[in-house]
Protein backbone atom coordinates (compact mmCIF):
# COMPACT_ATOMS: atom_id res chain seq x y z
CA UNK A 1 0.00 0.00 0.00
CA UNK A 2 1.50 3.76 -0.42
CA UNK A 3 2.47 5.51 2.68
CA UNK A 4 0.80 8.12 3.53
CA UNK A 5 2.04 11.38 5.20
CA UNK A 6 -0.21 13.53 7.67
CA UNK A 7 1.16 16.77 8.94
CA UNK A 8 -0.92 19.25 10.93
CA UNK A 9 -2.36 21.91 9.01
CA UNK A 10 -0.31 24.64 10.56
CA UNK A 11 2.89 22.83 8.77
CA UNK A 12 1.33 22.01 5.78
CA UNK A 13 1.02 25.14 3.83
CA UNK A 14 4.94 25.86 4.26
CA UNK A 15 6.13 22.64 3.28
CA UNK A 16 3.57 22.48 -0.03
CA UNK A 17 5.29 26.02 -0.49
CA UNK A 18 8.80 24.36 -0.11
CA UNK A 19 7.86 21.44 -2.55
CA UNK A 20 6.93 24.06 -5.10
CA UNK A 21 9.78 26.35 -5.07
CA UNK A 22 12.55 23.26 -4.92
CA UNK A 23 10.76 22.05 -8.33
CA UNK A 24 9.32 24.89 -9.80
CA UNK A 25 8.25 24.02 -13.49
CA UNK A 26 10.82 25.68 -16.15
CA UNK A 27 7.44 26.17 -18.52
CA UNK A 28 4.63 25.74 -16.32
CA UNK A 29 3.09 23.09 -18.43
CA UNK A 30 4.21 19.80 -16.85
CA UNK A 31 6.91 19.28 -19.02
CA UNK A 32 9.83 17.51 -18.21
CA UNK A 33 13.34 19.33 -17.71
CA UNK A 34 16.43 17.87 -19.16
CA UNK A 35 19.28 17.33 -17.45
CA UNK A 36 20.86 16.14 -14.08
CA UNK A 37 18.45 17.18 -11.05
CA UNK A 38 18.31 17.05 -7.40
CA UNK A 39 17.05 13.92 -7.30
CA UNK A 40 20.18 11.68 -8.51
CA UNK A 41 21.79 11.20 -5.43
CA UNK A 42 18.43 9.07 -4.24
CA UNK A 43 17.82 7.52 -7.73
CA UNK A 44 21.36 6.14 -7.86
CA UNK A 45 21.35 5.10 -4.75
CA UNK A 46 18.06 3.05 -5.12
CA UNK A 47 19.51 1.56 -8.42
CA UNK A 48 22.62 0.77 -6.82
CA UNK A 49 21.12 -0.70 -3.80
CA UNK A 50 18.59 -3.00 -6.33
CA UNK A 51 21.19 -4.41 -7.68
CA UNK A 52 22.94 -5.22 -5.13
CA UNK A 53 20.17 -6.85 -3.06
CA UNK A 54 19.76 -9.01 -6.47
CA UNK A 55 23.19 -10.34 -6.42
CA UNK A 56 23.20 -10.53 -2.70
CA UNK A 57 19.78 -12.62 -2.81
CA UNK A 58 21.61 -14.65 -6.04
CA UNK A 59 24.68 -15.36 -3.78
CA UNK A 60 22.23 -16.50 -0.84
CA UNK A 61 20.32 -18.88 -3.25
CA UNK A 62 23.03 -20.73 -4.37
CA UNK A 63 24.72 -20.85 -1.62
CA UNK A 64 21.49 -22.44 -0.08
CA UNK A 65 21.62 -24.86 -2.75
CA UNK A 66 25.24 -25.87 -2.09
CA UNK A 67 24.44 -26.38 1.42
CA UNK A 68 21.69 -28.36 0.34
CA UNK A 69 23.91 -30.73 -1.88
CA UNK A 70 26.20 -31.15 0.55
CA UNK A 71 24.03 -32.15 3.05
CA UNK A 72 22.18 -34.82 1.22
CA UNK A 73 26.05 -36.29 0.43
CA UNK A 74 26.86 -35.86 4.18
CA UNK A 75 23.29 -38.06 4.50
CA UNK A 76 24.59 -40.26 1.44
CA UNK A 77 27.60 -41.17 3.33
CA UNK A 78 25.98 -41.47 6.58
CA UNK A 79 23.75 -43.99 4.66
CA UNK A 80 26.43 -46.18 3.55
CA UNK A 81 28.29 -46.11 7.15
CA UNK A 82 25.39 -47.43 8.65
CA UNK A 83 25.32 -49.95 5.98
CA UNK A 84 28.67 -50.95 6.53
CA UNK A 85 28.92 -51.13 9.98
CA UNK A 86 25.59 -53.66 9.79
CA UNK A 87 27.82 -56.05 7.11
CA UNK A 88 30.08 -56.28 10.04
CA UNK A 89 27.93 -57.02 12.40
CA UNK A 90 26.62 -59.49 11.11
CA UNK A 91 30.06 -61.11 10.09
CA UNK A 92 31.22 -61.08 13.38
CA UNK A 93 28.31 -62.75 14.22
CA UNK A 94 29.16 -65.28 11.76
CA UNK A 95 32.83 -65.62 13.24
CA UNK A 96 30.90 -66.22 16.05
CA UNK A 97 28.96 -68.97 15.38
CA UNK A 98 31.84 -70.68 13.74
CA UNK A 99 33.81 -70.50 16.80
CA UNK A 100 30.81 -71.48 19.12
CA UNK A 101 30.37 -74.92 16.47
CA UNK A 102 34.39 -75.77 16.77
CA UNK A 103 33.76 -75.85 20.70
CA UNK A 104 30.97 -77.87 20.91
CA UNK A 105 32.36 -80.23 18.01
CA UNK A 106 35.08 -80.55 20.22
CA UNK A 107 37.30 -77.78 19.09
CA UNK A 108 39.15 -77.89 22.59
CA UNK A 109 40.64 -81.14 21.58
CA UNK A 110 44.28 -80.73 19.98
CA UNK A 111 43.45 -81.25 15.54
CA UNK A 112 46.10 -84.99 15.72
CA UNK A 113 43.47 -86.10 19.08
CA UNK A 114 40.68 -85.52 16.44
CA UNK A 115 42.28 -87.22 13.82
CA UNK A 116 42.82 -90.49 16.39
CA UNK A 117 39.34 -90.25 17.39
CA UNK A 118 37.41 -89.69 14.21
CA UNK A 119 36.00 -92.38 11.88
CA UNK A 120 37.20 -90.88 8.61
CA UNK A 121 40.66 -88.71 9.23
CA UNK A 122 41.05 -87.20 5.77
CA UNK A 123 37.35 -86.32 5.71
CA UNK A 124 37.96 -84.82 9.10
CA UNK A 125 41.25 -82.97 7.34
CA UNK A 126 39.16 -81.86 4.50
CA UNK A 127 36.04 -80.58 6.53
CA UNK A 128 39.19 -78.27 9.02
CA UNK A 129 40.04 -76.85 5.45
CA UNK A 130 36.93 -75.71 4.53
CA UNK A 131 36.44 -73.81 8.06
CA UNK A 132 40.08 -72.65 7.87
CA UNK A 133 39.23 -71.17 4.60
CA UNK A 134 36.13 -69.66 5.36
CA UNK A 135 37.73 -67.89 8.77
CA UNK A 136 40.20 -66.67 6.78
CA UNK A 137 37.31 -65.25 3.92
CA UNK A 138 35.72 -64.33 6.94
CA UNK A 139 38.96 -62.29 8.58
CA UNK A 140 39.87 -60.89 5.15
CA UNK A 141 35.90 -59.96 4.79
CA UNK A 142 35.61 -57.95 8.58
CA UNK A 143 39.27 -56.46 7.62
CA UNK A 144 37.74 -55.21 4.47
CA UNK A 145 34.67 -53.92 6.28
CA UNK A 146 36.88 -52.16 8.74
CA UNK A 147 38.99 -50.02 5.76
CA UNK A 148 35.53 -49.27 4.04
CA UNK A 149 33.91 -47.88 7.40
CA UNK A 150 36.98 -45.75 8.74
CA UNK A 151 36.84 -44.34 5.19
CA UNK A 152 33.21 -43.66 4.39
CA UNK A 153 33.50 -42.00 8.43
CA UNK A 154 36.11 -39.89 7.33
CA UNK A 155 34.46 -38.76 4.27
CA UNK A 156 31.09 -38.09 6.16
CA UNK A 157 33.08 -35.80 8.75
CA UNK A 158 34.49 -33.96 5.94
CA UNK A 159 31.01 -33.30 4.10
CA UNK A 160 29.56 -32.77 7.49
CA UNK A 161 32.01 -30.14 8.02
CA UNK A 162 31.73 -28.60 4.69
CA UNK A 163 27.92 -28.33 5.46
CA UNK A 164 28.12 -26.62 8.47
CA UNK A 165 30.44 -23.97 7.07
CA UNK A 166 28.23 -23.39 4.32
CA UNK A 167 25.46 -23.03 6.63
CA UNK A 168 27.44 -20.74 8.25
CA UNK A 169 28.54 -18.72 5.62
CA UNK A 170 24.84 -18.47 4.18
CA UNK A 171 23.80 -17.21 7.69
CA UNK A 172 25.95 -14.18 6.98
CA UNK A 173 24.74 -13.78 3.78
CA UNK A 174 21.41 -13.70 5.13
CA UNK A 175 22.10 -11.28 7.39
CA UNK A 176 23.65 -9.31 4.35
CA UNK A 177 21.02 -9.64 2.73
CA UNK A 178 18.53 -8.32 5.10
CA UNK A 179 20.44 -5.21 5.69
CA UNK A 180 20.77 -4.49 2.15
CA UNK A 181 17.09 -4.96 1.68
CA UNK A 182 16.42 -2.59 4.76
CA UNK A 183 18.72 -0.11 3.32
CA UNK A 184 16.83 0.05 -0.19
CA UNK A 185 13.08 -0.26 1.65
CA UNK A 186 14.14 3.58 3.42
CA UNK A 187 15.86 4.82 -0.09
CA UNK A 188 12.83 3.81 -2.66
CA UNK A 189 10.48 5.92 -0.10
CA UNK A 190 13.06 9.00 0.07
CA UNK A 191 12.61 8.61 -3.75
CA UNK A 192 9.02 8.31 -3.92
CA UNK A 193 9.09 10.91 -2.06
CA UNK A 194 10.94 13.26 -4.28
CA UNK A 195 8.76 11.99 -6.75
CA UNK A 196 5.77 13.33 -5.25
CA UNK A 197 6.87 16.47 -4.65
CA UNK A 198 7.83 16.65 -9.02
CA UNK A 199 4.00 15.42 -9.38
CA UNK A 200 3.09 18.46 -6.69
CA UNK A 201 5.05 20.91 -8.37
CA UNK A 202 3.79 19.77 -12.07
CA UNK A 203 7.64 18.97 -13.20
CA UNK A 204 9.75 16.23 -13.27
CA UNK A 205 13.25 16.54 -11.74
CA UNK A 206 16.11 16.29 -14.31
CA UNK A 207 16.85 12.93 -15.82
CA UNK A 208 19.13 10.06 -13.86
CA UNK A 209 21.99 8.60 -15.94
CA UNK A 210 22.33 4.79 -14.74
CA UNK A 211 24.91 2.96 -15.53
CA UNK A 212 23.40 0.46 -17.58
CA UNK A 213 23.98 -3.80 -16.89
CA UNK A 214 25.24 -5.15 -20.07
CA UNK A 215 22.73 -6.70 -21.65
CA UNK A 216 22.69 -9.23 -24.78
CA UNK A 217 19.27 -9.13 -25.54
CA UNK A 218 18.56 -12.13 -28.81
CA UNK A 219 15.14 -10.69 -29.50
CA UNK A 220 14.12 -6.93 -30.53
CA UNK A 221 11.27 -6.84 -27.37
CA UNK A 222 11.32 -7.23 -24.41
CA UNK A 223 9.31 -7.12 -21.17
CA UNK A 224 8.97 -3.67 -19.40
CA UNK A 225 10.33 -4.85 -16.22
CA UNK A 226 12.91 -7.83 -15.01
CA UNK A 227 10.78 -9.74 -12.44
CA UNK A 228 7.10 -8.64 -11.89
CA UNK A 229 4.09 -9.99 -10.60
CA UNK A 230 0.60 -8.85 -13.08
CA UNK A 231 -1.90 -7.37 -11.24
CA UNK A 232 -4.63 -5.55 -13.29
CA UNK A 233 -5.49 -6.13 -16.45
CA UNK A 234 -6.68 -4.69 -20.01
CA UNK A 235 -10.09 -3.43 -19.65
CA UNK A 236 -10.72 -4.69 -16.14
CA UNK A 237 -13.19 -2.09 -14.33
CA UNK A 238 -13.07 -0.78 -10.98
CA UNK A 239 -14.19 2.29 -9.43
CA UNK A 240 -10.26 4.01 -9.88
CA UNK A 241 -10.89 4.57 -13.59
CA UNK A 242 -13.59 5.94 -15.63
CA UNK A 243 -14.28 3.27 -17.95
CA UNK A 244 -12.03 0.61 -18.24
CA UNK A 245 -8.35 -0.21 -17.32
CA UNK A 246 -6.52 1.08 -19.70
CA UNK A 247 -2.97 -0.77 -19.48
CA UNK A 248 -1.01 -3.66 -18.20
CA UNK A 249 -0.34 -3.21 -14.20
CA UNK A 250 3.26 -4.70 -13.06
CA UNK A 251 3.44 -5.21 -9.67
CA UNK A 252 6.90 -3.94 -8.83
CA UNK A 253 8.86 -2.47 -5.30
CA UNK A 254 9.19 1.35 -5.88
CA UNK A 255 12.95 1.88 -7.67
CA UNK A 256 12.35 -1.42 -9.94
CA UNK A 257 14.18 -0.20 -13.15
CA UNK A 258 12.22 -0.02 -15.59
CA UNK A 259 12.97 -1.23 -19.57
CA UNK A 260 12.01 0.11 -23.14
CA UNK A 261 10.27 -2.58 -24.55
CA UNK A 262 11.87 -2.12 -28.01
CA UNK A 263 13.79 0.49 -29.88
CA UNK A 264 12.17 3.89 -30.29
CA UNK A 265 12.16 7.07 -29.47
CA UNK A 266 11.31 9.57 -26.43
CA UNK A 267 8.38 11.96 -27.35
CA UNK A 268 6.88 12.40 -24.17
CA UNK A 269 8.24 13.21 -20.74
CA UNK A 270 6.05 14.36 -18.14
CA UNK A 271 4.92 15.15 -14.27
CA UNK A 272 1.43 15.76 -13.03
CA UNK A 273 -1.96 14.32 -13.40
CA UNK A 274 -3.65 10.64 -12.87
CA UNK A 275 -0.47 9.14 -14.40
CA UNK A 276 1.87 11.14 -12.46
CA UNK A 277 5.44 10.78 -13.62
CA UNK A 278 5.25 8.90 -17.33
CA UNK A 279 7.58 8.37 -20.08
CA UNK A 280 5.64 7.75 -23.87
CA UNK A 281 8.28 5.87 -26.12
CA UNK A 282 7.31 5.57 -30.49
CA UNK A 283 7.94 2.56 -31.59
CA UNK A 284 9.22 1.66 -35.26
CA UNK A 285 5.30 0.27 -37.12
CA UNK A 286 3.56 3.49 -35.46
CA UNK A 287 3.00 2.61 -31.87
CA UNK A 288 3.67 3.83 -28.79
CA UNK A 289 4.03 2.76 -25.13
CA UNK A 290 3.67 4.35 -22.21
CA UNK A 291 5.16 3.87 -18.44
CA UNK A 292 3.63 5.31 -15.67
CA UNK A 293 3.33 6.31 -11.64
CA UNK A 294 7.17 5.90 -12.27
CA UNK A 295 9.27 7.37 -9.39
CA UNK A 296 12.07 8.69 -11.73
CA UNK A 297 13.49 9.22 -14.82
CA UNK A 298 16.52 8.50 -16.94
CA UNK A 299 15.87 9.54 -20.55
CA UNK A 300 15.28 13.30 -22.13
CA UNK A 301 12.54 14.22 -24.39
CA UNK A 302 13.60 13.36 -28.36
CA UNK A 303 15.90 11.35 -26.61
CA UNK A 304 16.52 7.43 -28.78
CA UNK A 305 16.37 4.10 -26.89
CA UNK A 306 17.57 0.45 -27.01
CA UNK A 307 15.69 -2.58 -26.67
CA UNK A 308 16.11 -2.97 -22.63
CA UNK A 309 17.58 -0.03 -21.94
CA UNK A 310 16.31 1.41 -18.36
CA UNK A 311 14.42 4.56 -18.73
CA UNK A 312 13.14 5.25 -15.14
CA UNK A 313 11.97 3.83 -11.73
CA UNK A 314 8.96 2.31 -10.92
CA UNK A 315 6.98 4.10 -8.09
CA UNK A 316 3.63 4.79 -6.97
CA UNK A 317 3.17 8.90 -8.11
CA UNK A 318 0.06 10.20 -9.57
CA UNK A 319 -3.32 8.17 -8.81
CA UNK A 320 -1.84 4.94 -7.50
CA UNK A 321 -2.62 2.85 -4.99
CA UNK A 322 0.52 1.02 -4.35
CA UNK A 323 4.00 0.68 -6.02
CA UNK A 324 3.49 -0.93 -9.94
CA UNK A 325 4.11 0.11 -13.55
CA UNK A 326 1.06 1.21 -15.50
CA UNK A 327 2.46 0.04 -19.08
CA UNK A 328 0.15 1.12 -22.36
CA UNK A 329 0.48 0.33 -25.85
CA UNK A 330 -1.44 3.00 -28.18
CA UNK A 331 -1.32 3.97 -31.43
CA UNK A 332 -1.18 7.38 -31.11
CA UNK A 333 0.86 9.17 -28.15
CA UNK A 334 -2.40 10.18 -26.57
CA UNK A 335 -5.29 8.47 -24.05
CA UNK A 336 -7.91 6.68 -26.37
CA UNK A 337 -5.71 5.03 -28.52
CA UNK A 338 -5.01 1.90 -26.21
CA UNK A 339 -4.80 -1.97 -27.64
CA UNK A 340 -4.32 -4.70 -25.23
CA UNK A 341 -0.57 -4.47 -24.17
CA UNK A 342 -0.03 -8.37 -23.15
CA UNK A 343 -1.35 -9.85 -26.55
CA UNK A 344 0.77 -7.04 -28.24
CA UNK A 345 4.02 -8.47 -26.68
CA UNK A 346 3.09 -11.69 -27.07
CA UNK A 347 2.77 -11.09 -31.14
CA UNK A 348 6.17 -10.20 -30.85
CA UNK A 349 8.10 -13.40 -28.62
CA UNK A 350 7.11 -11.96 -25.52
CA UNK A 351 4.90 -14.12 -23.18
CA UNK A 352 4.05 -12.53 -20.13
Amino acid sequence: MRLTRRHPLLVAVPLCALAVLAARPADGDGSHAPGHGSATGISAEVARLYEEAAAATERYEAGLREAGEQRAEAQRLEKLLDRERREMAGMREDLGRIARSQYRDGGGLPLTAHMLLADDPEELMRGQHVLLQAELSLDKAIAKSERAEARFARDEERAAAAWRTLEQRNAELATLKKNIEHKLESARWQLQGQADASVAAGACRGAVRFDQPETHFTTDWVAPVETYQLSASYGSGGARWANRHTGQDFAVPIGTPVRAVGTGKVVKVSCGGAFGIEIVLRHPGGYYTQYAHLAAVAVDQGERVTTGQWIGQSGTSGNSTGPHLHFEVRVTPEMGSAVDPVRWLVQRGVPL
